[in-house]
Formats: structure tokens, sequence, C-alpha cells
């Protein structure tokens, strides 16, 4: 694959007015970048062109910036782009914002990378890696090379933004420029950031005032994006150094606890990243672990050999990671060449610790939801489904990526006469409730194929009973809440107990071997997608009615449809994860989409059939799927 072309847009949003136009407005680049590994050197072209232009231009705060700045610039956008790419594998935006300088404050170049996955976390450089010319360094190197960085959450997008000042530093020394001292200066949306912490000159007063909570609110939300305890860690770490500290390490509990449980070296932080790894070993041999008689304040901890530099030894602080009483870990920050570390900056570390403890308690209760949402599913899942004299089956089951049981099921197997059933369902809704339908549906339409009902008789049976269920359900629910003084009534007259009603899209058919070739097949669906039949010339067609949901209504009488597959046809079945798949305003089946994709796929295999139809489901927008995916494909041979 050749250089991604650029679309490169000059425009002017309004702010600080730029020297020789007068018209209140400061340069901004933008470009789109897709989601691929070619990525990253095409934002390192684009960063290179975009401030090329803008010193042709003749823009003061262009002038600011020498080449190191361009080259900090082109390293940070690498390792953002890359970051975004093989996180979240959608399209990048890439935005660059020039600040002219006004006052004493110096001129910086701001850069915002955007993607469509805020789910997934930005990767620490702590997560290991095979290769850093694909996967990037991480934050770490963002955090070295910027004044300031983040992270900012919007409804569908995430954006990370580094900003990387244009002062005399730039033309200093590498010597000089590591022992300087770096100003406060405006974040990009307006907000002061915590005072820097560089290895001299630590403004230790300033934590005291709003430089402490503007830290304090930035780590909340860094902190609260984690979904997963070492991710907690890696953020929490660089947060920590060297804004606060030399050093720091941070320990974590088991989940299981016990007093034989050794707590685990989550990562080990530096200033000097090559002394990072001289500590870490030195800090697994003594596993950190605070008495509970501590409380959850600072306890001062002697100086570690291992930490030990030119300056000699310092002071280090511990605090424990607590979170609904329970401890969940420590926190070890040092200081090189100090006696004590103040009192402000000790408060600080104690308010910030407590945020690490809400946070890794959430992604542990997180990881349990998630890891009893897997094990659930594969019990409400059959483990095998069964072969079919003379018709090939693929299928696809991808659950929605959000850690909670989902309402999609299927299931293929054999019934007495030489039946073969198959079901595709989807329950309203997700979760424990939807759970209870998935775990009392399949081993009922199992029960009632088995007992020798037709198709069309197992789904009015199945209907009545989820109808049943529910009546019981809600008059318990009633009782309980008549017992507790009184009840709650909806618009529509249900009762307010939390629970959702229990409706049922399903797809149900049986398959039976013909003695000349071919195999019978019978099928009904009640709210659900429509099966596709696929013949070998292209041609497309529903293969069953509409009809009502189960667990509506009572008084309905569900028909089924009978057609023979000839050697070589295929049938499709799909819940609405495939065929309400949206993009913008637009669904994939809109316009028959389903039935266009399908007819694409004459001559292939059933593997072919799905693997074809899935890919084009998940391409059909840029963000991946949200919601649970099943698909059948039926084919004779």
């Amino acid at each position: 694959m050749g250089p991604i072309p650029l679309q490169r847009d000059i425009v002017h949003r309004p702010g600080t007015v730029v020297a020789g136009q007068g018209d209140g407005t400061r340069p901004v680049a933008r470009t789109s970048l897709p989601g691929i590994p070619q990525a990253s050197s095409a934002a390192r072209r684009f960063v290179r062109a975009a401030l090329a232009d803008w010193t042709g231009l003749g823009l003061p705060s262009a002038g600011e910036f020498g080449e190191r700045l361009t080259d900090d610039a082109l390293t940070v956008a690498s390792e953002l782009v890359t970051n975004a790419v093989v996180h979240a594998g959608t399209t990048v935006e890439l935005l660059l914002r020039l600040e002219d300088s006004a006052g004493p404050e110096p001129a910086a170049l701001v850069l915002e990378i955007t993607d469509h996955h805020p789910a997934r976390s930005v990767r620490d450089s702590r997560a290991e890696r095979p290769d850093p010319a694909e996967y990037g360094r991480g934050l770490q190197l963002v955090a070295t090379l910027a004044e300031s960085w983040g992270i900012t959450y919007r409804t569908g997008l995430k954006t990370v933004w580094a900003r990387l000042p244009g002062d005399d530093r730039y033309g200093l020394p590498d010597a000089t420029r590591a022992e300087e001292s770096p100003r406060r200066r405006a974040l990009p949306d307006g907000r002061i950031p915590a005072p820097a912490a560089g290895p001299a000159g630590r403004d230790d007063a300033g934590w005291a005032g709003g430089g402490g909570l503007s830290f304090l609110a930035e780590a909340s939300g860094l902190l609260a994006g984690q979904l997963d305890e070492d991710l907690v860690a890696s953020t929490a770490g660089p947060l920590l150094v060297p804004r606060l500290a030399d050093w720091c390490a941070i320990w974590l509990e088991s989940e299981a606890g016990g007093p034989a449980a050794v707590p685990r070296l989550a990562g080990v932080w530096h200033r000097d990243e090559r002394r990072a790894e001289l500590l870490r070993p030195a800090l697994e041999k003594e596993p950190l672990r605070l008495p509970g008689s501590v409380g959850t304040g600072p306890v001062p901890l002697p100086w570690p050999e291992a930490a030990e530099r030119g300056k000699g030894p310092g002071a280090a602080l511990a605090h424990r990671i607590v979170s609904g009483g329970r401890t969940l870990g420590a926190v070890l920050v040092g200081r090189e060449g100090a006696d004590h570390i103040p009192d402000e900056v000790a408060a600080l570390l104690a308010d910030f610790v407590r945020r690490v403890g809400l946070a890794v308690g959430a992604a542990r209760a997180y990881t349990r939801q998630a890891t009893i949402s897997r094990i659930l599913q594969r019990g409400l899942l059959p483990s095998k489904v069964a072969d079919i004299p003379g018709v090939t089956s693929a299928l696809v089951y991808e659950p929605g990526d959000d850690g909670v049981v989902g309402g999609d099921f299927y299931d293929l197997f054999p019934c007495p006469g030489g039946r073969w059933c198959f079901v595709l369902g989807d329950v309203q809704g997700s979760g424990p409730e939807a759970a209870v339908v998935t775990g009392l549906a399949r081993p009922w339409l199992r029960l009632l194929s088995r007992e020798g009902f037709r198709v069309g008789e197992v789904l009015d049976r199945l209907n009545r009973l989820l109808l049943d269920d529910a009546m019981e359900a809600a008059e318990a629910a009633a009782l309980m809440v008549a017992a507790a003084g009184g009840q709650q009534i909806q618009g529509d007259g249900q009762i307010q107990d939390g629970s959702q009603s229990r409706f049922l899209s399903l797809l149900y058919g049986d398959l039976v071997p013909l003695p000349g070739g071919g195999v019978r097949c019978t099928v009904a669906s009640a709210g659900h997608p429509l099966p596709l039949l696929l013949r070998p010339d292209g041609s497309v067609r529903p293969a069953a009615e509409p009809q009502v949901l189960l667990g509506v209504v009572d008084d309905v009488a569900y028909e089924s449809q009978s057609f023979v597959l000839e050697p070589g046809d295929s049938l499709l079945c799909v819940t609405d994860g495939v065929t309400e798949r949206r993009s913008g305003r637009l669904m994939f089946d809109d316009g028959d989409g389903l039935a266009r994709a399908l007819a694409a796929c004459a001559g292939l295999p059933a593997a072919g059939i799905a693997e074809r139809i899935k890919r084009a489901v998940h391409t059909f927008a840029e963000r991946p799927p949200d919601d649970d995916l099943a698909m059948l494909v039926l084919q004779v041979d």
C-alpha cells in the first residue's frame, strides 16, 4: 500500500489575534486518517507540512518553533495516532492548533488526536508489546515531551491532546533544558495545569491552591476512564512522576485477598527510566503491605538502597489504596535529596491515592461482572451444534462489547423422526433479565421440539409459557410491593418493580433430508428478521412471513412456511445486530442491504458466506458493533 494522500485543511477559529491579519483568528490544521498501520507515517508528513505552511505564511508564532519542537511534534503525533489505530481501529482525526504568545506566555502548539471508540483505554507504555515500531511506546513518552496532556471523552469520541510550548527553551542545550523549571501555562480548555515537577525548582506551595485542585480533577477523569486495574496503575504512575515525586511504585493486592496472598508490584516509574529498571527488582523482593491500623494517611518509610543516586538518600512516603473499607494495595513515592515530603504534597498524595482506590475498586467490579457474564453466556449457549447429514452449517456469534450478558442465542439440535431443528433468538434487553428468558426459552424449545410438535405449535406453546411466567412474576412483584405498603404503577398499567417485559423475537425451523437429495425446510419467524434464501444463480428471497413477537399477546396462532432447499441453496438467518447495525442515521438493511450483500455471496461455501456478511456488517460503520451479532448459514451440499 502506498502513502496515504492527505487532505490538509488550513482553517481559522476565533482566538488570539495573529499579527499581520488582525481578524482575531488563530490557525488550525486538521486531517482525517484511516485506521491502518500507515496512518502514523501519514500523520508525521501532515504535521511537518502544516508547520512549514504556517512558517511560509509568516505567522509570528510559527517563528518560535524550531527544529526541536518539530521533532517533538512529529513524535507525539506518531505515538498518539499509533495508539488510536492499534486500540480503537477507527478513523483518526488529527488536529493542530497554533496558539500565539500573549504577554509573558509563550506560543504553543496543541495536538489533538480523536478516535471513535471511547470505551477503549489509551495504552500506557508499560503494556508489553513486541515491536515499538508497530505498537508505539505509549503515554510516558508523550508526557515527557509535552508540557501538559490529557484525555477528553465525548459521546462516541475520545480525544487525546498534548501541548508543546514554543518558548526559548527549545533553543537551549539538552542539559540546560533538563534542569529548567517550566512555567505554568493555560491548558487548551483554559484551565491552569498543576505545577510541573521537574528535578529542580518544584513549586510545592502551589499544590495547596488551584494547582492541586486542577491536578486532582484531571487525575479523576483519567483514572475513571480505565476498566482494568493494571491500566489504573499505569495511568496513576505517570501522573505522580515527575510532578510530585522522583519515583513511585504501586502494589495491588490479589482479588482473593487473605493474609497469605502476596501483593503484586503493578508498576515502577522513575524520572529516569533506566533507574526504574534498577529499582524494580529490589522492590519486588520486598512487597509493600501496610497494616490496616495505619489508616489511610501517609506512612514514612526507610529509603530503599536501590533508589540511591549521586545525591544520596531521600524521603519515601507510602499510602494504602482503599475502596469500600477494603485494602486493595499501596503506593510508595520517593523524593531524592530531601529529608521529608512537605505536608501539602502529602495531603495531595492522600487525595490522589483515594481516587486510585475508587478507580481500582470500580475496575475490579467491572472485571467481576464481565467474568460472570462470560461464564453465564457460555452456560446459556450450546457447547456444540449438531452436524446435519447433507447440510453444511456456519455459525457466527459475537456478544456486545460491554461486558454484560447479551440477549442473542442460538441452537441446532437433532429431534426424533430424522429431523434437525435450528433456533436463532433475541431477548429484549440484556443482563440478568435477558439471561432469565434465554435460560427458559432454549430448554423449552428443545423439550417441545422433541415432543413432536410442529413448528407453528412450538411457537404457540412457547408464547403461552412466556406469558404465564411473566404473569407469575408480575403477581409476585405486586405482592412484594403491597407488603411494602403500596405500589407504583407505570403509565401503561404495569407494576414498576424494575423488571422488564419478557419479549422474545425468534426464528425457529426444522430440516428433514429428502431421499432424492435436498432438504425440506419448515420455518416460522416471530418478530425476528426474516431468513433469506440464496439460490446458486444469485437470486435472493425471504423464506418466511413476519409475525408478532413472543410474549406479547395470547390470542395469536403462529404459522410456518415449508419449502425445499436444493443442492447449492443457502439459508441465511440473522439477529437484529446484523440488520440494525447503524452508521449515522442509516441501518445495514436499509433498502434491502442484507439481501444485496447476500446476493454477492453466490458460489461461496457456508463459511465464506458467513465471513463475508460479518465483514460487511463490521465495515458498515467506523465504530465496532455495540449490539450482539448472531448469524447462521445452512447450505445444502
